[in-house]
């Protein structure tokens, strides 16, 4: 199964999102960076060009990142802005980054650089030529038991399934639902699944950093999503299966620290430095 393969490639709980607090997001500068402190796999979205390349960008609509109020797919390739030279951390407010290369990556150009490291791409929009067009890219590269299809979106990804099943795929927000549902009615051990990873915010850090409004800046509300998700159990349950837990965006140590300990097999972040450290130290202290 793609789900056992894939989890016999990293165990070691050294992931990275971006590498967006320490260069500007979405570059290879910040890929190569992440990578050089240990990253494991790499998280990234992806949005398609008027001319169909592939592009990395958390954003289609640039205006955050360039100060520019245009839409990806609206331009080519060539005409793509340059990131801004400072750039706020999109999960930790008040925080920015900096770095030398400020262009779009391009999907293809992680692949070549890259070739075994494993990668989760984050398909947004139900847009079936962009989907068929990561898929071809997997496919060329021979990357379909390394390259996890992720979307929030139960209907994209269903889509994204039928363009390739033979990638490995993680939880969408209702398939996640499901498996909360299935847990506490004790039924989770009887239902097949085939999802490959499950990715979740750990929940502290969402009135601190991606929700500062809201709702979810409630700390009793935060508090009680807490309780419910981030059962140990649950993860070691999931684990026993084959499938990945990772924790995000975790860019303090005491996040990093609280994902270990609830059971999360992964820890997404913009600061690999940061992760890589901690993980020196708790080994030289074991």
């Amino acid at each position: 199964m793609a789900s056992e393969f894939y989890l016999t490639l990293y165990d070691s709980r050294v992931l990275s999102v971006l590498g967006c607090g320490e260069r500007i997001e979405s570059t290879m500068e910040a890929f190569e960076n992440a990578v050089k402190h240990g990253t494991e796999m790499l998280e990234m979205d992806c949005h398609l060009t008027r001319d169909e390349y592939v592009v990395v960008s958390h954003d289609e609509n640039l205006l955050r990142q360039t100060g520019q109020d245009v839409n990806i797919s609206s331009l080519d390739l060539q005409d793509l802005p340059l990131y801004k030279e400072r750039m706020e951390v999109l999960f930790y407010e008040g925080r920015y980054s900096t770095g030398v290369d400020r262009k779009i990556a391009l999907l293809e150009d992680v692949f070549r650089k890259f070739p075994e490291l494993p990668v989760s791409i984050e398909i947004k929009e139900n847009n079936k030529r962009l989907m068929q067009k990561v898929s071809d890219l997997v496919r060329s590269y021979n990357r379909e038991g390394i390259t996890v299809w992720a979307s929030v979106d139960n209907t994209i990804m269903t889509e994204c399934r039928r363009t390739n099943g033979s990638m490995p795929y993680s939880f969408s927000m209702t398939r996640g639902m499901l498996l909360l549902l299935l847990f506490y009615t004790g039924l989770l051990p009887f239902v097949p699944l085939g999802e490959s990873l499950l990715q979740f915010y750990l929940p502290r850090i969402m009135n601190r950093t991606y929700f500062p409004g809201g709702i979810l800046a409630n700390k009793l509300v935060v508090s009680l999503l807490e309780k419910v998700t981030m059962r140990r159990s649950l993860f070691q349950h999931l684990a026993a299966r084959g499938i990945q837990v990772h924790l995000f965006v975790c860019n303090e140590e005491e996040d990093i620290k609280a994902a270990i300990e609830v059971g999360a097999t992964g820890v997404m972040t913009d600061y690999p430095t940061l992760l890589s450290t901690y993980f020196c130290k708790t080994r030289s202290s074991d």
